[in-house]
């Protein structure tokens, strides 16, 4: 769906659902600026028996000089245009609309109408509507106002970016021009004396596990953010190297992770506690996640009603099984056994390179975007940057790069999802990757042993040895013939496409 489409139509109504939050707010703000500056007549509104009464919200609404109605019935429009929600969803006052079209984040709750713009994999609908203008030849940025409510959307709506994974996310986080008092004022506004009893019961009742050094907290039904601060709090305790603290809400169990040590990543814990019953995602340090409860009562036989003893045993249960079923191998030091691993060369597909000076000077910090993560990598002569058939970006020195590749005249054409990117850390510049990428073969004298895993593994690079990557089962440990500490994993997918045995 594009926002020219809704140009067609007289009489339009923005709603978002019951009880607004930030990223309502938000994003709906974004479709009303857009239309006011197309002429077009337009109300944004929101029904339900309540008056946004958060003290943020208020603030953010009032600062920002946000249009936002609180209706109880409604003119029947020309197009009703839901957002951060879908038209009939529970928590949506039916209203009635010749035509209706649809602008979320979350998951499709049922049939959706033919306009409709529905990206389930991203963080907050506002980073949907920064996409949507972007469409529109439309610079958020020029806009103070209205980049820092979207800004504001995603940063609440990820529990301050603890959440975000996607690229796209992550774009918005880092290059909106927004007002930073207004931001500060907003944020310093969360915490009522009530939320302040909630976080003191919270860290009296903790539970702590001295083998894994990790602290798990229940707290009253609360805003997400208090999780965080309450997370945030236990993590200063010198026995704990992680922490879960979590909120059992009507609709589901709301959970914040935190993390202070290298071999635990938070954004992964979280995906991994979510697995299967939710979503995850986040920081290195911070992360957060959501976890349905009707999917945990299905699949976790050993919880019992979804009692409060019961929801935390099966935190409990996950965190050690997290822990105890993953292996760690730091590979420049690691003495890797070859037994049970066969050798495997690369087939001869095309891919991309590009040579790091070509695109920034020496001696820079980037940071390397892609749909897998965020990657470190200092700018130097002989780094070369790959950008493998699914966009996954890697690493190569130009010694092994001139073993393994053969360089072809033919352009190089990218037809990946997200185009590998390069952030320059001292200015927060983003730069493609595609447009310098160049074409290249396997010569096929690039020679590795793998094996299949059976379980979990984080594998600490060369290349990083602050961040891992991690394998699950089916995926492959990789060790290059001529470099035993050149270890690492590839997904499964990416291993049958690219790898034939020898």
């Amino acid at each position: 769906m594009r926002l020219r489409e809704l140009l067609n139509y007289e009489d339009i109504v923005i709603q978002c659902h019951d009880n607004p939050d930030a990223d309502a707010i938000a994003s709906g703000f974004g479709i009303y600026t857009y239309l006011k500056e197309q002429g077009k007549k337009v109300r944004f509104v929101y029904g339900g028996k309540y008056l946004i009464q958060k003290s943020n919200l208020v603030l953010m609404v009032s600062e920002l000089k946000i249009p936002i109605e609180h209706v109880e019935r409604l003119d029947c429009p020309d197009i009703l245009v839901t957002v951060d929600c879908q038209y009939g969803e529970g928590n949506v006052t039916h209203f009635d609309a010749k035509e209706v079209a649809v602008i979320d984040h979350h998951q499709v709750s049922g049939d959706l109408p033919e306009k409709n713009e529905v990206r389930s994999n991203l963080g907050a609908c506002a980073t949907v509507i920064c996409e949507l203008l972007k469409a529109e030849g439309i610079d958020i940025s020029q806009n103070r106002r209205l980049s820092t409510a979207l800004y504001y959307g995603l940063m609440t709506d990820t529990s301050n970016f603890t959440e975000i994974s996607h690229p796209l996310d992550k774009d918005l986080r880092d290059d909106a021009v927004y007002e930073r008092s207004m931001i500060t004022r907003f944020k310093n506004a969360n915490l009522s004396l009530a939320e302040l009893k909630i976080a003191g019961m919270a860290l009296i009742g903790y539970y702590y596990n001295e083998t894994h050094r990790y602290a798990l907290a229940e707290a009253k039904p609360c805003d997400p953010n208090i999780l965080g601060i309450i997370s945030d709090l236990m993590l200063e305790v010198d026995a704990v190297d992680c922490c879960l603290v979590y909120s059992v809400l009507p609709f589901g169990i709301k959970l914040s992770v935190r993390s202070c040590i290298k071999e635990v990543q938070a954004s992964e814990l979280a995906i991994f506690i979510t697995e299967g019953i939710g979503s995850g995602g986040g920081h290195l340090e911070k992360a957060g996640g959501f976890i349905q409860k009707e999917l945990m009562d299905r699949q976790e036989s050993s919880v019992d009603g979804l009692d409060n003893e019961g929801i935390k045993e099966f935190f409990k249960a996950r965190m050690d099984r997290y822990f105890d079923g993953t292996k760690i191998i730091y590979a420049d030091e690691y003495k890797i056994d070859l037994t049970g691993m066969s050798e495997y060369k690369k087939r001869r597909l095309p891919v991309g390179y590009v040579k790091a000076t070509d695109v920034l000077k020496p001696g820079v910090t980037v940071c390397v975007r892609t749909l897998e993560g965020d990657m470190d990598i200092q700018v130097q002569e002989d780094i070369y940057i790959m950008i493998g058939i699914k966009g996954e970006v890697y690493p190569i020195k130009k010694e092994k790069f001139e073993r393994s590749y053969r360089i072809v005249e033919e352009e190089y054409r990218f037809e990946g999802e997200y185009e590998p990117s390069i952030k320059d850390v001292e200015d927060g510049r983003n730069i493609s990757l595609v447009p310098y990428a160049k074409a290249c073969i396997p010569t096929g004298e690039s020679y590795i042993f793998a094996r299949k895993l059976k379980h979990r593994i984080k594998v600490f690079t060369e290349w990083d040895r602050e961040k891992y990557m991690l394998g699950h089962a089916e995926d492959f440990l990789a060790v290059r013939k001529d470099d035993f500490h050149d270890i690492y994993v590839i997904e499964q997918n990416i291993f049958q496409k690219t790898y034939e045995k020898v």
